[in-house]
């Protein structure tokens, strides 16, 4: 299912703040994505609808199935492509950045053959 590039970005934080804390909430989200409480509020409720997140009565966040496929695609991309720029040079604040904006958009035909070539890069 094809979902919009916001709500790819807010899945790829829930997923690397369980990760790094174990936990996520909306606070820490907003913090994150430099966005504002009630802007996460309403793209939760827009996920939870969805079936991609589910929200305890202790305010955690956690990924459905759906949510988790979809978080670990974009995290992917994102590790892989800012790994990337880096080793052609380019400095990780902004190999970070441009890697939030092409993961998004990449084919997976062309982030496939990326992928193959930085094994080969890191192979050397």
């Amino acid at each position: 299912m094809r979902i919009h590039k916001s709500a790819e970005d807010y899945l790829e934080m829930i997923l690397r703040l369980i990760e790094e804390k174990g936990y996520a909430r909306s606070v820490d989200i907003a913090t994150g994505l430099g966005v504002s409480k009630p802007s996460v509020s309403v793209a939760m409720k827009q996920l939870r609808q969805g079936g991609y997140i589910e929200m305890g009565k202790d305010n955690f966040i956690t990924l459905t199935e759906s949510g988790m496929e979809i978080a670990h695609r974009i995290y992917e991309r994102h590790k892989v492509l800012t790994r990337v720029l880096m080793l052609i040079g380019v400095d990780p604040e902004t190999a970070q950045e441009d890697a939030c904006k092409v993961e998004h958009d990449i084919s997976p035909a062309t982030f496939d053959a990326i992928q193959a070539q930085l094994v080969k890069m890191e192979a050397k």
